[in-house]
């Protein structure tokens, strides 16, 4: 991977297409570029929100949070189940034992951050001499504030009047990474 790593955090209200912009960026570069990471999304059961869901680029998924998960780490209705999070989809997040490119991280919010070993990773990765593809919530504390003014981060405020413009930027600023 020539030149410095690249990382991009996106930011913006809920709703506003974080996660598509992350998937149409992803899309978009170079199919050999060697990618780790995973997405969220919503579980829906019969058109109501019951919790999310983690995806991992390699394609193995599980369940992020969900309001049938009892525990101590919730975040509104919803139960975090921190362990199959941290064995399943922050182990991918692993910069030293990895020949990854380019790593994607959606989301850094409240419910991962119930994680310390993603909190650790995150910072192990800013710091790292990979490259770096995160949404970050909009609002919060603690590393949700700590890494938007983290040094070399390009930080993209996302909305839906600048979706496109935004996503396009990105994919600009990654598209000099080369497997």
């Amino acid at each position: 991977m020539p030149g410095e790593p690249v990382k991009i955090l996106l930011t913006g209200p809920p709703g506003c297409g974080k996660t598509t912009a992350v998937m149409k960026i992803v899309g978009a570069l170079d199919k050999k570029l060697r990618r780790a990471g995973f997405y969220t999304e919503e579980i829906r059961e019969a058109g109501r929100r019951k919790g999310f869901r983690w995806h991992r680029l390699d394609g193995r998924t599980g369940t992020l949070a969900h309001v049938d998960i009892k525990g101590p780490h919730r975040v509104s209705k919803y139960g975090v189940d921190i362990e199959s999070f941290d064995r399943e989809a922050v182990s991918v997040l692993n910069s030293d034992a990895s020949n990854v490119d380019l790593f994607v991280v959606d989301e850094i919010g409240k419910m991962e951050c119930f994680s310390g070993k993603f909190v650790d990773a995150i910072r192990r990765l800013l710091d790292s001499d990979r490259s770096v593809l995160a949404t970050v919530a909009q609002k919060g504390s603690g590393l949700i504030r700590e890494v938007k003014s983290h040094p070399g981060i390009k930080l993209l405020h996302l909305s839906t009047a600048n979706r496109n413009e935004v996503t396009q930027q990105a994919i600009d600023m990654l598209a000099a990474l080369r497997a």
